[in-house]
């Protein structure tokens, strides 16, 4: 016992891991049998591209809370301190008498760059400084072509992903974090600021409880009521039909080790068609998340910059006012205004709605997929840098493995072939409730008569369409890079 109490202690920095269950830095912390001081650190400015928006930094917010309740179950305490990083953690070691120093790799270009100097620094002044792989299933750097680059095609990368050894079963919490004698200080986590000073964040947090436990309620309601209907559902806004799982995902409070053999497992105890399909479609899902970090590690420009150089001097066009009714959901076309109101209410918005309203900006209004993605950056409560960078290169049709360049989403048609019935839209665009299912999607062309019952008034109650599709699709075609004739 004595022994135990000799031992050094070691300091498990936090980042995008924030769950206490098949966490390798954290189980080997714990493994070396002295004191472990769970540490967060808060220092935004050395983040980049990668700094939180606003509606993630809600759910970061909340997701610290519940790791800190879950680590005093266990004995230990989360310490919170304030960057500059490498500062923050070399006096943690020193005050705690920490020899090591062990955090989980984050895939994102700012995190590498920063994490690379951290370790270095640590060395340098006697820590044990070590980071673990974590966050993906298969690390980018260890994924080639048979060439030996990088894959720009996903269709190979899943077959490569499907031909590569399963990522390691995940494994359980520790039982007990031993905690130093003495709790070093740690800053009120109010005191970061995650949470925005005017509330408007009560939506978000009604959607989304967030941490370890909030992920596994999330992960076993998928399994037991969506995933047998996933392949079908998974387009339909108007049905719970998606797992939701990429904010967790995202802040590491479900690990992609745990879904990939929870969906596996899963399947293997009910090998049902229905069961079979929805495991296949989802893991396919997991490995478009993979290829985006595979991406974006491959090349970091494309946070800024096209992945296709012939989009480089694209003529984008600039208006102001049609970004702002995008926004703010005023664009006359309802799954668009759906989507987008969606987003602002919860901090999240369908997939499928996703590429619509993305398609929408791109193409009918010709506006830069990087306004765009910012925007969707700073309110989706799920932002991830590669999977925004990838999500919007994919639809401007100027990134890897692009979306064809004449794909222009009608957003009328997407409307009435995925939310036929109109629910989605009912949802979000209250002021269209009343509209028979015949014109939920197309009320400017409803008769003026089934206006008035349903107490719409065009560019009063509800906006005229901001743009003409038809117009706007064939003016599209006309500049976008790959053009015949």
């Amino acid at each position: 016992m004595s022994t135990e109490r000799n031992l050094p202690a070691t300091v498990v920095w936090f980042r995008r891991d924030l769950r206490l269950s098949d966490n390798p830095a954290l189980e080997a912390a714990v493994a070396r049998g002295g004191p472990v001081v769970a540490a967060w650190v808060h220092a935004p400015g050395e983040e980049g591209d990668s700094v939180p928006g606003a509606a993630a930094r809600v759910f970061l917010h909340d997701a610290l809370q519940s790791l800190a309740v879950a680590l005093e179950v266990r004995g230990s305490r989360l310490v919170l301190r304030r960057g500059p990083t490498i500062k923050a953690l070399i006096d943690l070691a020193r005050e705690t008498g920490a020899d090591a120093i062990y955090a989980n790799k984050v895939w994102e270009p700012p995190f590498l760059a920063r994490d690379a100097k951290a370790i270095s620094a640590l060395r340098a002044n006697g820590l044990d400084a070590r980071l673990f792989d974590d966050g993906v299933l298969f690390p980018p750097d260890a994924m080639n072509t048979t060439t030996g680059g990088p894959f720009r095609v996903f269709t190979p990368f899943w077959r490569r992903v499907l031909s590569s050894p399963s990522p390691e079963a995940p494994r359980p919490a520790p039982a007990r974090i031993r905690s130093p004698q003495t709790l070093p200080p740690s800053w009120p986590l109010e005191e970061l600021r995650l949470h925005p000073s005017v509330s408007w964040d009560g939506g978000i947090h009604a959607a989304w409880p967030a941490g370890e436990q909030a992920g596994g309620v999330r992960l076993s309601g998928f399994l037991d009521d969506a995933m047998a209907t996933y392949p079908d559902d998974r387009d339909r806004p108007d049905r719970d039909g998606t797992s939701r799982l990429s904010p967790y995902l995202h802040f590491g409070c479900v690990g992609a080790r745990q879904a990939w053999h929870a969906v596996q497992a899963r399947a293997a105890a009910d090998s049902g068609p229905g069961i079979v399909r929805g495991a296949e479609a989802f893991l396919r899902q997991l490995a478009w998340r993979e290829f985006a970090h595979h991406l974006l590690f491959h090349f970091p420009a494309t946070v800024h910059a096209p992945l296709r150089e012939e989009f480089a001097a694209f003529p984008w066009r600039d208006d102001p006012a049609a970004l702002v009714a995008w926004q703010r959901g005023r664009t006359g076309f309802p799954l668009v205004d759906a989507g987008m109101r969606q987003l602002w209410k919860t901090g999240w918005m369908h997939n499928r709605v996703r590429m619509v309203v993305a398609s929408f900006l791109v193409k009918d209004l010709l506006l830069p997929w990087r306004k765009g993605a910012a925007w969707f950056f700073d309110t989706l409560v799920d932002g991830d840098l590669a999977n925004n960078t990838f999500g919007w290169q994919w639809v401007a049709g100027c990134g890897a493995d692009a979306s064809p360049f004449f794909r222009v989403f009608n957003p009328t048609l997407q409307g009435g072939k995925f939310d036929p019935a109109g629910d989605y839209v009912r949802t979000w665009v209250p002021e269209l409730a009343r509209l028979p299912d015949r014109w939920i999607h197309r009320p400017h062309e409803a008769p003026a008569s089934v206006l008035s019952e349903a107490g719409v008034v065009p560019g009063k109650t509800y906006p005229y369409p901001i743009v003409d599709h038809g117009a706007a699709r064939l003016r599209a075609l006309a500049v976008l890079p790959g053009r015949k004739g």
